[in-house]
């Protein structure tokens, strides 16, 4: 059973429930008309942007993402907030970001309130909180399969009182944003360690600290996510104070797993809402257009798509709420399984209802004037983002193989007692 929503928690979803619905989706077409065009893309942020965000402020609609355990949050349970993403998604360029809840920004406030010192906090985020500056985590890189993260090869050297960083990361999203001031960077400070899961640490980087340099914006199946984007970056001889280790030598991955469970689930609430809108663009569209003589939502091969599209959803929704209200129960270490099963299951599921979409808008659908394409280039990239769909597979199999003693010794228990049931029936021979 799932649990009741709180009073407060009820309050802020139809508040955010109203925000997205008369102010996130009507400002889409101004925040893409605001944002420029060459160089410029990359040094302007929508002017809409910062008016959505004072008004989410004011009702109360900021930093929902931080659960109870962090007194910097709205005090939601996961599950809870699960149910918030999926109204943001059905806005997802535009609400998460004005409601200070948006990735990269949730997790490496949530690394810093975890594990951040005193210093580090005020430093970074304070800001961050109230929303006064912009993040990014440079942890992927181009010259290895950074699915494992073990084989991340950029350097982390100590000399003195600094460490010194010298690699190249790749699709570090928001990097290229001009409030964008703090880079978390991920890297070994100990290659040789013989536990290959201490040889990471992860770093605070100011943007503007010498050797920092971006190379590129890269695009996701043609969109460039400007003023955010996902940069290509290099980091040449960038010296930074040992002040800025994270927790401790040798702790990135702790830190890094930390970061990534609730978030999976954040990304599958906000494709799930994004879904549920391109469900119903495509239900318009079916019941305006008419082809053989009678409305396309009339045809019977219409009709099957839409109610496959539903089942589904639903189908994906139960999986997302039932893993949030495990994180809640035992924390997201403890609901890893339930975790990699939505992780792998809801952006296949999303991306399939969003082709159905496409499919039934036609050329427009694959056009600049409606938002499918968009949002189905920005769902591809959930199956490789926060762990590609067959790093998940493989954890939710080898788990599965371990049941396999306690299934045969159920079986032969299965069999001693067909057995004792023939003797005490007089059957020789079953």
């Amino acid at each position: 059973m799932f649990p009741d929503f709180s009073p407060k928690a009820a309050k802020l979803y139809k508040l955010l429930e109203d925000f997205v619905e008369n102010d996130c989706i009507p400002a889409e077409q101004i925040f893409h008309h605001q944002i420029r065009t060459g160089e410029d893309r990359w040094k302007h942020v929508p002017g809409i942007m910062e008016q959505l965000k004072q008004k989410a402020k004011s009702l109360g609609l900021w930093n929902l993402f931080l659960s109870k355990e962090y007194p910097e949050g709205a005090g939601l349970t996961n599950f809870e907030y699960a149910h918030m993403c999926a109204l943001m998604g059905r806005a997802i360029r535009i609400a998460p970001e004005a409601t200070n809840c948006s990735a990269p920004d949730t997790g490496n406030m949530e690394v810093l309130s975890k594990f951040g010192n005193a210093q580090q906090k005020q430093k970074w985020l304070t800001p961050l909180l109230e929303g006064q500056i912009r993040s990014a985590f440079a942890m992927t890189e181009p010259d290895v399969a950074s699915a494992d993260a073990t084989n991340i090869e950029t350097s982390i050297r100590k000399e003195g009182g600094d460490y010194i960083i010298n690699g190249r990361k790749w699709y570090i999203s928001g990097a290229g944003d001009p409030r964008c001031k703090l880079l978390l960077v991920l890297g070994k400070t100990d290659p040789n360690n013989s536990s290959k899961h201490k040889q990471q640490s992860i770093l605070l980087v100011p943007m503007n600290t010498p050797g920092v340099k971006l190379i590129r914006p890269l695009c996701v199946l043609g969109f460039d996510d400007a003023p955010s984007g996902h940069f290509e970056i290099v980091l040449e001889n960038v010296r930074v104070p040992a002040a800025n280790m994270v927790l401790g030598e040798g702790r990135g991955f702790e830190v890094i797993q930390g970061r990534l469970g609730p978030g999976r689930i954040h990304h599958c609430m906000r494709a799930l809402g994004a879904a549920e809108r391109s469900l119903e663009l495509m239900l318009m569209r079916v019941a305006e257009r008419h082809t053989f003589g009678k409305a396309i939502a009339e045809h019977g091969a219409t009709q099957a798509e839409v109610a496959t599209c539903r089942i589904e959803l639903e189908q994906a929704r139960l999986l997302v709420l039932n893993a949030a209200h495990r994180i809640d129960q035992v924390g997201a270490k403890g609901a890893w399984r339930e975790i990699s099963l939505a992780k792998v299951a809801v952006p296949t599921i999303c991306l399939q209802v969003i082709d159905r979409a496409i499919q039934a808008f036609g050329a427009a659908g694959v056009s600049q004037d409606y938002p499918l394409a968009e949002l189905y280039a920005g769902l591809r990239t959930l199956r490789i983002a926060d762990g590609p769909d067959a790093v998940h597979m493989m954890q939710i199999a080898r788990h599965e193989a371990k049941r396999v003693p306690v299934l045969k010794s159920r079986q032969d228990l299965y069999s001693r007692r067909a057995a004792q049931l023939a003797q005490d029936w007089g059957i020789s021979k079953l």
